[in-house]
């Protein structure tokens, strides 16, 4: 799954700020990041806050720091902009919103999981921490759990995509097939142009043994969404299962092609000789 970042931009006009200059760095740096010139940006940041460090409005440079650093790939960086961002305003729920997807980001699902929490704690009906700590909980098999944050997303917000699809892959691990089948279906009559879907439905299909049917859903996938490396792995699984290790072995190699590292299919690929 993909985690938001969101910018945070500084409607300096409303802010008591003391200096001109302290403004106008600030507000250049925006204009740099919507030009995504985030070199300069970064620069005009960092000067800003050098010029008046106490200023209580650095939290939202700080957060806006962390999103350029992110977006330059510097992830521990960002990192500890936002904590700094949030050292200032520890209660800022955007802030912490981007922390955590950054630490989801890494596979620091642990530290995420305590910004989500925060979060919840600030605002118990945050939709995004909801989701995002039902699939923490998932990962970590505490399904009560999840079900829980699913459960009141979805009361929130009953046509949350998201939700409808997390609950049906929950379902789907605690061996509820038909009842993730349910919500996949449903999903698929709103959004029948959904890959995504289709691959999610097979997988089903496939835990279920009908693989002829998972087969169909991932050939409609492919037609949608050439390009989605996940139905090739699917279903080159599935032509594993069956012995046709030479479509097996296609799909695969199209896998390696859209991105999939080699070493994770190194063992599929000598199953395939």
């Amino acid at each position: 799954m993909k985690f938001p970042f969101t910018l945070l931009f500084l409607l300096l006009f409303s802010l008591t700020v003391s200096s001109q200059t302290y403004r106008e760095l600030s507000e250049k740096a925006i204009d740099y990041i919507e030009e995504d010139s985030l070199a300069q940006a970064e620069d005009f940041l960092v000067q800003a806050m050098k010029l008046e460090p106490s200023n209580p409005h650095n939290a939202l440079l700080f957060s806006n720091l962390g999103l350029v650093q992110r977006r330059l790939g510097r992830y521990d960086d960002a990192l500890q902009s936002y904590t700094y961002a949030l050292n200032i305003a520890p209660n800022a729920v955007p802030i912490l919103l981007d922390r955590a997807a950054l630490f989801m980001e890494k596979g620091m699902t642990d530290r995420a999981y305590q910004d989500y929490c925060e979060v919840l704690d600030a605002d118990k009906v945050n939709k995004e921490a909801l989701l995002m700590r039902a699939y923490i909980y998932v990962i970590r098999r505490d399904y009560k759990a999840a079900h829980m944050d699913y459960d009141r997303l979805l009361e929130l917000d009953p046509q949350s995509y998201s939700g409808r699809l997390g609950l049906a892959t929950l379902e789907q691990k605690e061996g509820k097939f038909r009842e993730a089948l349910e919500l996949i279906n449903k999903l698929l009559v709103e959004e029948p142009e959904d890959a995504t879907l289709y691959v999610a439905r097979a997988d089903v299909e496939r835990e279920m043994e009908h693989l002829e049917l998972a087969l169909v859903d991932l050939d409609e996938a492919i037609r949608l969404s050439p390009q989605m490396a996940d139905a090739y792995l699917l279903r080159g699984d599935i032509y594993l299962v069956q012995k046709k290790k030479v479509l097996a072995r296609a799909d695969f190699e199209k896998a390696l092609s859209l991105g999939v590292p080699r070493a994770d299919l190194y063992e599929k690929l000598q199953q395939c000789k």
